[in-house]
């Protein structure tokens, strides 16, 4: 049994770190991310993209892997045939009727596309700057034409600082894919420890319950329940974040410019404090309501 001394350092040393959305409409971005993160890192280390970019687009063009394109194409960046382009493509209608866009055998095929895609004569300022401007990144894809929407760059920006996805611009993969397992490590092997706001957390896989993650984390029931505000007859469901230290009074200082939250649906205040790591008492007394409130979507809510 892990004591949670060990375990955090066991975190400091395998280091992972990224914001997920706990909520069921937001569900496959955290899916998403965990899923091709160590692509990313691959890619920027082969070609010099910041990871966070290339996931923020991977799940903006895609929709999460959720699109049309992505599904039925494995096109997971909304990259268009050209004119150098002689793979098999599929018909999408984009800014014009039947636009062709490129069909990959498998999204590992896309991303490395993506790479390639981004080394054109276009692109070639982006990389006088740091890899870790991901602002100068985000805005300098749009300046040079990657999409037509106008607010492309600060999505990619919102996206990035939401999932705190620039922490993968350090290049240290996850430890599930890099860390040489053995029987002890089973519950780590398949679960892999993120941090919010300051706060290790994990995100609950099948089979687990409540028992098994405090036995093998070293948290306490009492403090389990306690730290992500849930009653004592809590069952947990593939995919729930559980915060493993007591979560923080406001959100994190990425927000001091932007302190807000726009309730989207199917979200509840208990969902809002999971997604930025708030205590859910402090939530409510941020926004100055009670327990009986009930956010409609829409609502505009402080988070620090």
């Amino acid at each position: 049994m892990y004591n949670l001394r060990r375990f955090l350092t066991l975190i400091i040393l395998w280091g992972a770190g990224l914001v997920v959305l706990a909520q069921s409409t937001n569900q496959a971005y955290w899916s998403y991310i965990d899923k091709y993160k160590n692509m990313a890192i691959e890619q920027m280390r082969k070609y010099r993209i910041p990871a966070s970019i290339t996931l923020a687009q991977g799940l903006l063009e895609s929709a999460a892997g959720r699109s049309t394109l992505a599904t039925e194409a494995n096109n997971h960046f909304g990259i268009k045939c050209g004119g150098s382009w002689n793979g098999p493509y599929v018909l999408r209608n984009d800014d014009a009727p039947n636009e062709k866009f490129r069909k990959y055998k498998n999204a590992a095929e896309s991303y490395e596309d993506h790479s390639r895609f981004l080394q054109g004569r276009r692109y070639q300022g982006l990389f006088k700057l740091s890899i870790n401007d991901y602002k100068g990144w985000a805005r300098g894809l749009k300046q040079a034409g990657y999409a037509t929407n106008p607010a492309y760059a600060e999505s990619l920006i919102r996206i990035i600082e939401m999932y705190n996805l620039h922490q993968f611009d350090t290049g240290k993969l996850s430890r599930n894919q890099s860390a040489v397992k053995t029987p002890k490590d089973d519950f780590f092997a398949c679960h892999t420890v993120y941090k919010n706001n300051k706060n290790y957390f994990i995100i609950v896989e099948i089979g687990d319950n409540m028992a098994t993650i405090s036995h093998e984390t070293g948290v306490s029931l009492k403090h389990l329940y306690s730290y992500n505000d849930l009653p004592k007859d809590y069952a947990p469901t593939q995919g729930d974040v559980i915060y493993l230290q007591k979560k923080r009074k406001e959100a994190s200082r990425e927000f001091r410019k932007n302190p807000i939250h726009i309730v989207e649906p199917n979200q509840s205040m208990f969902d809002i404090a999971q997604l930025y790591g708030i205590r859910l008492e402090y939530l409510y007394k941020l926004n100055h309501v009670g327990p009986d409130y009930a956010p409609q979507v829409g609502d505009i809510l402080r988070i620090r």
